[in-house]
């Protein structure tokens, strides 16, 4: 199993924007570091028309778009297709994969937390299990629940390696 962690929270809580930071802080300490981000009204077959879409409407699977310096691979997925499963055939040459979503997903997870204009927002920690909460805000949280600021990318990528390393 590769090893694999999300990082979930409310809306516009700022998990893209520390994700963003904590791959090449990551990268910097010699990991292959994969990503996945959680997008339940992504629809591919947006593209019908295009001739990728073509191919994979009739029937090709997987299709690879392989541009001059990028490359994507589609395929269909089942609904219940398992998580897990689709990280170990996706990111075998990463040594981690930091996946943004998924609160009810069986890896372990981190919760980023803002209250932004909900003033009346709380953390999630406590409903879902969490290793840790990454907020500057003042909240609550369960007794022995680890609190750490998005500043603090040394502590979050330590948390990082030694859940998943």
């Amino acid at each position: 199993m590769i090893p694999a962690l999300s990082f979930i929270g409310h809306h516009d809580s700022g998990k893209t924007r520390l994700l963003s930071r904590l791959v090449p802080y990551l990268a910097d300490r010699g990991l292959r570091v994969g990503a996945v981000k959680h997008a339940p009204h992504f629809d591919a077959r947006d593209d019908e028309g295009t001739d990728s879409g073509i191919l994979a409407a009739a029937g090709a699977e997987p299709v690879l778009l392989l541009g001059a310096a990028e490359a994507i691979l589609r395929r269909r997925r089942t609904d219940d297709e398992d998580l897990v499963e689709t990280i170990d055939r996706y990111f075998s040459s990463c040594d981690v994969v930091l996946v943004e979503g998924f609160k009810g997903g069986p890896l372990p997870k981190i919760e980023v937390f803002r209250r932004g204009r909900d003033l009346a927002r709380e953390p999630l920690a406590g409903a879902i299990d969490v290793l840790a909460v990454v907020t500057d805000d003042p909240v609550a949280v369960p007794d022995g629940t680890l609190v750490l600021s998005p500043a603090d990318l040394p502590a979050i990528a330590d948390l990082v390696e030694s859940t998943l390393l």
